[in-house]
């Protein structure tokens, strides 16, 4: 199935068929760029820039995702410590289930232990049994209504100097693009991050729009 939603083309397995034919239908014009990789474009939506095949699981997570009582989003933008705060929430909350030697960090990663929002547009519930842990990169203005207006989910949020954390974007773009490929210049990729054009940047508006909310 293919869907105009919220200003984007939206393919849809027959899963989420349903909800899709209850959203707006629009015409597609996301503003879109190259970005940090020829490969792989940017496009606009709601203030931030982040890959299309991201949007997918954000709109269908602001129109569908219903919280449960105690669930725990950790949040940040990218490439801010997003892999040690996954590691050291689960490591709280499972304190009582697991412990040094059976933690299931020690034979998986961290994004394999807390599941990112970007998963809803596969399941309806993306959570691990009995973990309320939910990540996600989209900033604040972006998370679904049904969380940011309940008073049972707690929103914990890291943040980096954006300095750093552009150094690291830098290396991780670099490292991920595919071979033959020429990777982008540290000049280019500084005027593109300064000007907000990063996934889920700017990442300032990221950071201000979590830590001082409207």
């Amino acid at each position: 199935m293919e869907a105009y939603v919220n200003n984007m083309i939206v393919k849809s397995s027959s899963m989420e068929e349903r909800t899709l034919k209850l959203l707006p239908l629009r015409r597609p014009t996301l503003p879109t760029e190259i970005g940090w990789n020829s490969f792989q474009s940017l496009c606009l939506y709601q203030g931030f820039w982040t890959f299309p095949h991201f949007l997918e699981s954000i709109i269908l997570a602001q129109h569908r995702f219903k919280p449960k009582p105690g669930d725990i989003f950790v949040c940040s933008a990218p490439k801010s410590g997003t892999t040690w705060l996954k590691a050291l929430s689960f490591s709280i909350v499972t304190r009582n289930r697991f412990d040094t030697s059976n933690s299931p960090l020690l034979t998986k990663g961290p994004h394999h232990c807390v599941p990112n929002l970007v998963g809803f547009d596969q399941k309806p519930d993306i959570r691990n049994p009995g973990i309320p842990l939910i990540s996600t990169h989209a900033p604040y203005r972006c998370l679904p209504k049904s969380v940011v207006d309940s008073d049972d989910v707690k929103i914990v949020y890291i943040y980096r100097d954006p300095k750093d954390a552009f150094v690291s974007m830098f290396h991780f773009a670099a490292k991920r693009r595919p071979k033959g490929m020429e990777p982008i210049s540290l000049e280019v990729a500084f005027n593109l991050f300064c000007q907000g054009r990063s996934v889920f940047g700017p990442a300032w508006d990221n950071i201000l729009g979590s830590v001082l909310p409207c």
